[in-house]
């Protein structure tokens, strides 16, 4: 049972995820509208608003007709001309920022509703059409059901309008990057809040001769069933020690955890349950892709073929703020029991690890620009100045400090401009 429920809640995550679902639930929508309104029919409606107020009812079967394909063939004709624009400006997206942040710009809640939309009226319109029928009595007529039709037609105007508006605001570089840093601070405030203090830790600082077991496939870890894995720990009276982080790609046959027990087939078969792969990287499941995509878009700008410093430094500025926040978070994660005993220990991406990686690619596309060198030692020195869950952060800080002075010496040659640097790097040994 409980495997059963580890896979439909990994199988929901991965339905949901996908950006076909809510325009395909919202076309479902309209056709089940659509069967309403004839049932509805069927019962009388039109004939009681006409003898009541006739002038809500169509009672002309050829206006009506004409009415829907118009309506039918004008919304297919937006919706082709849409999204034929929304590809124009993600090949734009692509180009002058990162490929990488095309899947948030594709699956915009926002609009999948409005293609839903699109999709559902389409085919109440084809239903109602449908339902027509040459005679000579007024009352078959579908009257209201084609008012119906009418009505979500001149919404779909107005969703169009909507549209064009939002998809211009969503491809603006500072609404990328804000939206981006949105997801990724959500994520690591959540993670921060889940944080307690544990006993059991030292359960999980030799584990040597514990038994390790493999991926059955590959791709990014972007899915864990932590109450299922903490269900299954305490049921084998077992500790669950992971060797990848959330959001990581993983290939087939790697270690993926260790426990310390060896676990019988069915609770294999169980522990790898309680992974779901995709072939995807989602932020909202993972915080250190917004750092990549921040970081990207940066580096990007700065390339001789954009030249937009600007943009570099905003996100420069965002990367400020996402560091703070996980100075913040511990580098150990780990699932409790009811008791605060840690059961599980999870894999993350270590404070040090992020802070190197995300600003050697800094400085090797910025070292010879004394503006962003300069910026990112602000940003590291707002950095070692705010608070922190371990001191050991801020020896990394000021680490990354000193190899920026390194690169700037070796490809800057204005002594003025090396100068600035050294006196701002010299407050960090302060």
């Amino acid at each position: 049972m409980n495997k059963l429920y580890t896979q439909l809640r990994l199988l929901y995550s991965r339905i949901t995820g996908n950006i076909a679902f809510y325009p395909s639930v919202i076309a479902l929508l309209g056709l089940f509208f659509a069967l309403f309104m004839l049932y509805a029919e069927e019962r009388g409606i039109s004939k009681y608003l006409i003898e009541n107020t006739p002038w809500l009812v169509i009672n002309d079967a050829d206006t009506a007709r004409t009415l829907l394909s118009t309506f039918i063939g004008g919304i297919i004709s937006l919706m082709v001309f849409s999204f034929s624009m929304v590809m124009l400006l993600l090949n734009q997206a692509s180009s002058n920022y990162s490929p990488r942040i095309l899947p948030g710009l594709i699956s915009n809640k926002k609009h999948q509703y409005v293609l839903g939309f699109y999709i559902a009226v389409i085919i109440y319109c084809i239903i109602v059409l449908l339902s027509i029928e040459p005679t000579e009595n007024k009352y078959q007529l579908p009257g209201f059901a084609v008012l119906i039709g009418i009505i979500l037609g001149i919404h779909v105007l107005g969703a169009f309008i909507y549209f064009i508006h939002s998809i211009s605001q969503a491809i603006q570089i500072n609404n990328i990057t804000d939206r981006i840093f949105e997801v990724a601070r959500k994520r690591l405030q959540t993670l921060i809040e889940k944080e307690k203090e544990v006993s059991g830790i030292e359960n999980f600082e030799d584990i040597d001769g514990w038994h390790g077991y493999k991926s059955t496939e590959s791709g990014h870890l972007n899915d864990i069933a932590f109450d299922s894995l903490a269900k299954l720990a305490t049921d084998c009276d077992v500790k669950v020690k992971m060797l990848v982080a959330k959001g990581e790609f993983v290939l087939a046959d790697v270690p993926i955890v260790k426990v310390s027990k060896e676990l019988n087939e069915e609770n294999q078969e169980l522990l790898q349950s309680c992974f779901g792969f995709s072939r995807s990287e989602i932020v909202r499941l993972n915080y250190v892709l917004g750092f990549k995509q921040l970081t990207e878009i940066a580096l990007k700008a700065m390339s001789p073929g954009i030249n937009d410093p600007g943009t570099a430094i905003t996100c420069i500025d965002y990367l400020t703020e996402l560091f703070a926040l996980r100075m913040l978070k511990r580098d150990k994660s780990y699932i409790l029991n009811k008791n605060k005993v840690a059961l599980v220990s999870l894999d993350t991406v270590d404070f040090d690890q992020l802070l190197y990686f995300i600003f050697a690619s800094l400085r090797q596309y910025c070292k010879a620009d004394f503006v962003m060198m300069h910026k990112m030692l602000i940003s590291l020195y707002y950095l070692k100045n705010v608070d922190c869950v371990d001191d050991t952060y801020k020896k990394e800080i000021a680490e990354q400090a000193h190899l920026i002075l390194d690169d700037a010496r070796a490809y800057i040659k204005n002594e003025s401009d090396l100068k600035k640097l050294e006196e701002f790097t010299d407050k960090f040994d302060a």
